[in-house]
């Protein structure tokens, strides 16, 4: 690999993570320096929207409240040609419902992402859940 492919890998990396953060904090405004303008987000295999921006960070705003949750992603398969990359990564996210249940979600992440002057911006998300459980907290 050359230097610019690893930093690029890094750097997508770190894309990633920001996202996983900014949903956690629920900084969902942080999202605009994240996805490019005109992204397209698939969140209806999960039962959510599948559209642009704005209308995601409505829908996250309004869904998310203040539910404890955590992203952590992992298995990272990325693959950058020039200014575009494809990238899949496995995400584990519970989150607590209301105090008494805890949703343990198990999920794909399957991105595209280009590079922009301001640095790398995802482009299209598509979920892909693998499985998700909830259980009765004692």
């Amino acid at each position: 690999m050359t230097l610019q492919e690893i930093s690029d890998r890094f750097e997508i990396t770190d894309l990633l993570t920001a996202y996983c953060t900014a949903i956690d904090r629920g900084d969902i405004d942080a999202l605009d320096r994240i996805f490019s303008s005109d992204a397209r987000i698939d969140f209806s295999k999960a039962g959510g929207p599948h559209s642009d921006l704005s209308t995601i960070k409505k829908f996250l705003k309004e869904n998310l409240g203040h539910l404890p949750r955590q992203h952590l992603i992992s298995n990272f398969q990325i693959k950058v040609l020039g200014d575009h990359a494809d990238v899949r990564c496995l995400c584990y996210n519970p989150l607590e419902m209301g105090g008494k249940e805890i949703m343990l979600w198990g999920l794909w992440y399957n991105d595209t992402c280009i590079r922009t002057k301001e640095g790398w911006r995802i482009v299209e998300k598509v979920t892909e859940p693998c499985f998700h459980w909830r259980l009765q907290k004692l």
